[in-house]
């Protein structure tokens, strides 16, 4: 079993991130991790922040030499402001005023120690203050902030090396709707666009559609308001059976959609078609099985990982995706075969992974605080007040999907390991592979 932590406030020293349960011999560096770091600074709309935030990363345990060890993997992210705010979020009872005085940036003159006892709407500020018996909303919004994404996207960065070694399964994600603007229907990734995604202002695969997003953020901007979105999450190469169909609690979707719905300001979660499919019939929302083309491999990303030979059983199951490109054909393969028509599923069944790719989008609202304040009640008074109003980003969409990557990798590790297990990626390997020759043994193979 995979399980991980994170600690730390958003103006504290640092974030701290535990995995545990990583198999011996993942291949991962400090590098690897500051890159994935960078990643989620990404993305046109962007507050202040992200210009000087520098993300220290040091790892603390559980690597040695490029290699994880089978212990807790142990990550700390440092804060480059922390000197700033060094007094107002000590850990030990104040001596003294230090920079007490000094104002915050992007707000509204308030120094960094004084009380924030005006809530705002939409944020974690009031349900925590009533459920902690604070009196103010520092403590709550310091941990409530999406500062603590860091943390999970090093230690998603982890997940994915693993997933990528052990099984050959890769993920990529992109920017499907920003605001009004919605991205053609019909365009999926491949793992190889990343880096072209990435090097767009909003993470989006069709180039007409970007331009328009950016407008949209700018003219949101001048408006004093923020946006919000959808991204989507693709993993290629799983195997089938991952999850469960005997309790609601293993199921691979509903997992899914929990460690999405966790990260902050993620109001909705579909895999596959989703809420669409609510829309049509129920001949036309499944993904219909019928018999394949010879020679049809495994979805997969562009650098494959887990291969099969080119000649195969008499016959095996196939799951050809719709768009996306992820199966192939060749001359050679099984006389027969079993393949879907479509992907509708988005590559899950009954709570488990079919082989085919999997699809899950989630739904961003608009960032909760917002230039023009809006109404609220200051705790202290009982009195009706405007918001008080700490500097944040326009539009953190594109940051949102390498989040939901990240959540989507420690997930699907999770299962990974739950079904095949290992204390090394060796021994995963191996038990993937004998478990994917005894499909192809009884003719239920996915190539």
């Amino acid at each position: 079993m995979l399980r991980w932590l994170t600690a730390g406030e958003s103006h504290g020293p640092a974030l701290v991130a535990i995995a545990e349960g990583l198999p011996a011999g993942i291949e991962t560096s400090t590098k690897d991790i500051a890159h994935a770091l960078a990643r989620r600074r990404l993305g046109y709309g962007r507050g202040a922040r992200m210009k000087f935030e520098q993300d220290e990363v040091t790892i603390l345990g559980g690597l040695r030499h490029g290699l994880t060890q089978g212990g807790p993997f142990a990550v700390q992210i440092g804060n480059s402001e922390w000197p700033k705010w060094r007094t107002v979020m000590a850990a030990d009872p104040a001596e003294g005023d230090g920079e007490l005085d000094e104002l915050e940036p992007g707000t509204t003159g308030q120094a960094r120690s004084a009380p924030l006892t005006r809530p705002r709407p939409g944020h974690a500020d009031l349900a925590g203050i009533q459920k902690y018996g604070f009196t103010e909303a520092r403590p709550v919004l310091e941990r409530a902030s999406a500062r603590e994404t860091a943390a999970r996207v090093a230690l998603g960065e982890v997940a994915r090396a693993f997933l990528k070694q052990a099984a050959g399964v890769e993920l990529v994600s992109h920017v499907v709707e920003l605001g009004p603007v919605k991205a053609p229907a019909g365009l999926v990734p491949q793992p190889s666009d990343e880096e072209r995604l990435d090097a767009d202002p909003v993470r989006c695969l069709d180039a007409v559609a970007s331009a328009r997003m950016v407008e949209e953020i700018d003219l949101c901007h001048k408006e004093g308001d923020t946006m919000g979105g959808v991204v989507e999450v693709l993993a290629y190469g799983l195997p089938p059976g991952l999850g469960s169909h005997v309790h609601w609690d293993r199921r691979l979707d509903a997992r899914l959609a929990a460690a999405l719905m966790g990260i902050q300001a993620i109001k909705g979660v579909e895999l596959g078609d989703g809420f669409e499919l609510a829309r049509v019939r129920g001949s036309q929302a499944q993904d219909e099985i019928v018999p394949g083309n010879p020679g049809v491999h495994r979805a997969t990303g562009e650098s494959g990982g887990m291969e099969h030979s080119a000649a195969g059983p008499e016959r095996s199951i196939s799951r050809r995706t719709n768009q996306s490109g992820g199966m192939e054909h060749s001359a050679a393969g099984p006389e027969r075969s079993i393949s879907r028509r479509t992907n509708k599923s988005g590559g899950t069944e009954g709570g488990m992974s079919t082989g085919e790719v999997l699809r899950v989008r989630a739904a961003m609202k608009p960032i909760s605080t917002i230039p023009r304040a809006l109404a609220t009640v200051d705790v202290a008074t009982g009195e009706s007040a405007t918001a008080h109003h700490q500097r944040s980003d326009v539009c953190a969409v594109p940051a949102a999907g390498i989040v939901a990557e990240a959540m989507v990798a420690m997930v699907l590790a999770d299962a990974l390991l739950e079904k095949f297990g290992g204390d090394s990626v060796p021994e995963t390997r191996r038990n993937i592979e004998s478990y994917l020759a005894g499909l192809d043994e009884r003719g239920l193979g996915v190539h």
